[in-house]
This record gives C-alpha cells, structure tokens and sequence, in this order.
C-alpha cells in the first residue's frame, strides 16, 4: 500500500510537470489554470498510474521550467489592458476616471520596455502599434475636446489703436473735381473707429484647459519615446491648424487669392483691411504666442519648434497673402491710410514673428513678412505720390458758387490733417525721398522740416496754386478774391487747429493769415473803388460852395453812388464767408471805408438837393442805412433784398 501510494505521488507530480509545461506553452500563468488542467488531466485515466502513463510521453526527463518572470507577467496585463481598450468605441476617460487612463499609459509604458529590451518578440511590436494608434486617436479627441473658444470681443477691447475708414463709393483716383465732392473724407463725414480699452498684453489667454496639457504631454512623451514622434507631431498640427483657421475665420479673414482680393470693390476691401488690421495682432499675439506655449509644453521633449512651425505657418502665410495681393493693387489715394494701418500692424508684430520663429524652419516665414512689409511701404509712398500728383493736375473748370469753400481744399486739408496720425511711419518711409524742384517751403523753414514736414508742405502748395488759378475762373476780380480768402482761411485754420500746426509751423501760419488779410485789401480795392469815386468833389464845382455846386452833376453823382451800391448789394448779399469772423471782419472794413465817405459827402452836398423836388430819389439813404444794408453781405443768400427791414428804397 506504501508503495503503491508513492507511485500514484510520483504519478502526480510528472503530471504537474506536464500541465505546467502545456500552460507555459500557452503564455500563461494563472494558478486557477493550473489546477484545472491537472484535473483534467487527472480525469483523462482511472488511476494516477494510468495517467501516468498515458503523459509519460510529455513529461521530460529535465527538470520543471522557471516560472514567468515580472517583465511577462507585465506584458500579459498590458496585453489585456490595450486589447480591451482597442475594442471599446469610446476614449479614455481622462476627466471622469483619470486612474483608469492613467493605467492604460502605464500599460503602454511597459510594451515600449518590452521592445526595448527586446523581451516581448512580435508580439510586444504587434501591441506597441495598436497602443501607437490609440494614442494618436486620443491625442485628437483631446485637442478638440479642450480647445478655448476665442473670446473675440474681449480681445478686440484690448487693441490700442486708431482705425479709419472711409466710405468713398469709388476707388478711382481723384483727378476731377466730382472726384473730390464724392469723396468723404470731409469735414465730419469720416468715420473714426477708437478702441482704447485694456492692454496689448494678451499672455493670460489660454487657448487650451489647462487641465488637459499634462496629459497632452503624457501621450507625446510615449509616442516619442515610442519612435512615433513623427506621427505625433503630424495629427497635432493637424488639429491645431484646423482650430487656427476657424478663428481666423472668426476675426474676419478668408482664404482668398490675389485675384479674388484684386476684384472686391472698394467698400468691402476698406472693411477686409481692417479686419486684416486687428486680426494681424490678435494672430501673432494671442493665436501664435499661445500656439507657441503649446508647443513648448506637449513637446517639452522633442523639437517643439519644427511643431510650431508646421502648426502655424499656413495662418502667417495665409495673412501674409492678403497683404501681397494688396501690395501688387491697384493704387487709389482712399487706400493710403489702410495701408499705413497695414504697414504699422505688421511693422508692430514683426518683432514678435522674430521671437517666435527663432530656428531656421522660420526662416522663409519672417522673410516673407519681411518683404511684405517692404511692399506695403512701397505702396504707401506710391500712393501719398499719385495723391500728389491728382492734387496738383486737379483742372475742373467749374467756379463754385458764392466764392465758397472748394471741395478740393476740403478734402485736401482733412486728408493731411488725417496723415499726421502716421507721421513715424511716413517720416520713415518719406526719409530718402524729396519731390523733384521741391517748391513746398517757405524759405529756409522748409530745410529744417522733417520728411513728412517737407512733403506736406509741397502738397499745400499744390493746392494754393490750383486755388489760385480757379480763383481766375471767376468774372468778377473782387469775387475771386472772396474766394481765395475763404480757402485760404480754411486751411490756416485747419493747420493751426491740428497737430499740423508742430509740422508746419507758426511762421507758415502767420504767413497765411498775411495772404488772406492781402487778398481783403485787394476785394476792396476791386468791389468799392468805383463805389467811391462817385463821392469824390471833382467834377461837382470848384471850391465846394454853394454857388459853384453843380445840382445837374450834384444829382448825377447821388443817382450813380446808389445804383453802384445797390448793384454790389444785389451781388455780393448771394456771396458766401463761412467764417463768422472774417465775415465780419470784411463788413466792418467796407464800412470804415464806404460809411465815413458818404457821410461826408452827404454833409457837403446834401443841403444842395434837400427841400428841392424829388430829393429822396437822390438822396436815398441815411448812413445808418447804409449801415444796416452792408450787414447782409456775404450771408449768401440774394433775397435778403426784399427783407421787409432791408429793402432798398425805389
């Protein structure tokens, strides 16, 4: 009985022996398992000795094989930990259950470690690519899960800067009068757009949660580590370029190409290039820099920056396209202020651009920007030139009505009072540049003035010149005085209350304001020199007296001065002076000139007529009528001479 029990225990354990050699063959090593096939096994005879005999064939001779070392047991459990993910539908549960996410990192972990050492054969790389996979997979849905909405109105309450624009409904360049009146940049008809609120400093925008970076960064390291870097950095500027492109579509910016650019008509192309304005900033400071702390962060262990760069230069050349197609348009002098938005905007990031694409990968990025920006200073100086030109070749022939203000010098003045907003840029740009025969000077003023300065000069003086030929578009000498003192009187004013005023100088203004009192003296000599003459004594008798007096001449005299006045009344009441003070001004010189003059006549001579028949018909008027009547001057409307009050006696 001893002996048989010791032969069924012998039995027992070359059975074991076997089970454990079967179970090692199948990769696995649970105890459960274990017991199992020995019952089997033991099942399969009558007896252990049977048993024993039917496996003696698979028991071995050698000695029992090692148990699974930890690396195994490790790969088994990451085998079933990836296997079981890979076919679930959904993602890893980062926020719900990150424990259980994290146990699938650490299950990824332990398969690039079994490659590595090379411990876990074909199976191990078998399961590396399917993890590779999953990875890539849930980098994607976690870049879109975790994007930041752009806050597009608070950023745009963030940039300092003063935007212009301008609702001409033509982009023809200006070279007639008609061009001029349509035009609005004009006296209260400009729009100006300010957004002063907050800062430039957009540093603070996160344009990912912050909670989901570390495990951006997680996944990267392992597909790094992994030799999947490439994949990695693909499916991540994928997503992100994706993201860039909805939020420039946010800010306004289209993908359009130069000829699509080339075809808008002027009103939408003024409001694409200020969107173009804003969105440069909030691109290069929020979109990129944010872009750029992304990258930085995820790929903390690899080159972050060859990610930036194929992350973010389809958003700088796609901005940067816009501002060719308007470097290589057509030039009109309404564009020349968003030029010089553009020009500033892009001149301001440049920098930025620098500091973000520092490596060689960057490098046809920053010099693109770097061209542009040439370009768009190109187009600036091309354009302020062509302004100058239509100014100075302005030939309308049409008097305007009244003596008034012209349309030119309206537009003229607003348009240089607005270009002194851009005085860095354009002194910068105008630096080597002088005007062939530059006539804009006053003298030695004009070599002390700075670029812009010199320039703007010669640009009045293109428009004084014009200004004067127009004025001898008028008949009537004393009404184109009128109207030279009217515009000339517009631009002293609007050059001394502007920034014109430091460009131009106190001596200009005293200089102009020595023409118009010029151009007064010569009105008066032209209106009321022939008024006058009939109140001189010659012709009337010798001596003054009473028997010398000539009453036919006396009458002749009385009846000419009046005719004379009321026809420069009936004229001049339908003349306009906008200016309240230069109206008065010229009412108060005609009446120190024409009052005094008749009073004293009339004290002379009046004594002659007065008690004679029909002496109102020559002598109509008291002084204080006089008076009353030059007070209607320069009103520009003619009717006044049938005001109840001002009615001139018959």
């Amino acid at each position: 009985m001893a002996a048989a029990a010791a032969t069924a225990v012998d039995g027992d354990e070359r059975v074991m022996a076997a089970a454990q050699q079967i179970l090692m063959s199948l990769g696995t090593s649970d105890e459960t398992m274990k017991k199992d096939m020995l019952f089997i096994l033991k099942s399969l005879g009558t007896s252990s000795s049977s048993a024993d005999d039917r496996f003696s064939s698979i028991s071995t001779s050698s000695d029992p094989p090692p148990a699974p070392s930890d690396a195994d047991i490790r790969l088994d459990a990451a085998a079933n930990l990836i296997l079981r993910w890979d076919s679930s539908p959904g993602s890893l549960p980062w926020d719900d259950s990150p424990d259980e996410a994290s146990a699938y990192l650490s299950a990824v972990d332990d398969v690039i470690s079994a490659v590595e050492d090379g411990s876990g054969g074909d199976r191990a790389e078998s399961l590396l690519q399917q993890a590779m996979q999953r990875l890539e997979d849930e980098l994607r849905h976690l870049l879109v899960r975790n994007t930041v909405p752009l806050d597009i109105d608070r950023l745009y309450g963030s940039i300092r800067r003063l935007s212009l624009s301008f609702a001409s409904s033509t982009a023809d360049d200006i070279s007639t009068v008609d061009d001029f009146e349509s035009s609005s940049i004009d006296d209260g008809r400009s729009t100006l757009d300010h957004r002063v609120s907050g800062s430039d400093d957009f540093s603070a925008v996160d344009l990912m949660l912050p909670g989901s970076v570390d495990d951006l960064q997680a996944i990267a390291n392992r597909m790094i580590r992994a030799g999947y870097g490439m994949e990695c950095l693909q499916a991540f500027a994928s997503v992100r370029r994706g993201i860039i492109d909805e939020c420039l579509q946010v800010l306004g910016i289209d993908r359009l190409s130069i000829e699509e650019v080339q075809r808008i008509e002027w009103r939408s192309l003024d409001e694409r290039m200020k969107k173009w304005v804003r969105a440069v900033k909030v691109s290069v400071r929020v979109l990129l820099a944010g872009e750029r702390r992304l990258c930085d962060l995820v790929f903390a262990e690899a080159d972050s920056e060859a990610c930036f760069v194929e992350t973010a230069k389809g958003c700088v050349v796609q901005l940067l396209n816009f501002g060719e197609a308007i470097v290589v348009g057509r030039r009109s002098s309404e564009k020349l202020f968003r030029i010089l938005d553009m020009y500033d905007a892009l001149n301001d990031v440049l920098g930025d651009l620098q500091g973000l694409f520092p490596g060689e990968t960057g490098d046809f990025l920053i010099e693109e920007a770097e061209k542009i920006l040439e370009g768009l200073g190109d187009a600036a100086r091309g354009t302020f030139a062509e302004f100058e030109s239509a100014v100075k070749n302005e030939t309308s022939r049409k008097p305007i009505q009244g003596g008034e203000i012209h349309p030119l010098s309206r537009y003229v003045m607003n348009y240089v009072k607005l270009l002194v907003d851009y005085s860095d840029s354009l002194n910068q740009l105008l630096e080597d540049q002088r005007l062939d025969g530059d006539n804009g000077g006053d003298g030695d003023e004009n070599a002390q003035c700075t670029p812009l300065g010199r320039r703007l000069l010669s640009l009045i003086s293109y428009l004084e010149t014009n200004l004067d030929e127009k004025s001898k578009l008028y008949e009537d000498a004393a009404m184109g005085y009128i109207f030279l003192m009217n515009n000339v009187l517009y631009i002293v004013k609007k050059v001394k209350d502007s920034d014109l005023r430091t460009v131009l100088g106190d001596h200009w203004v005293r200089t102009r304001r020595g023409q118009v009192r010029q151009y007064a003296t010569a009105y008066l000599r032209a209106s009321w020199t022939k008024v006058l003459s009939y109140l001189k004594d010659e012709g009337i008798g010798s001596g003054g007296s009473s028997s010398s007096v000539s009453k036919v001449a006396l009458k002749e005299r009385f009846k000419s001065f009046n005719a004379g006045f009321e026809e420069v009344y009936r004229i001049q009441t339908a003349w306009k002076v906008p200016d309240e003070q230069l109206r008065e001004e010229l009412r108060i010189s005609i009446s120190e000139k024409v009052i005094p003059a008749y009073r004293s006549f009339l004290g002379r001579f009046g004594s002659h007529l007065e008690g004679g028949r029909h002496a109102g018909k020559y002598i109509k008027y008291t002084p204080d009528d006089l008076e009353n009547h030059l007070s209607d001057l320069f009103e520009g409307s003619p009717g006044l001479m049938n005001h109840p009050r001002r009615k001139l006696s018959s």
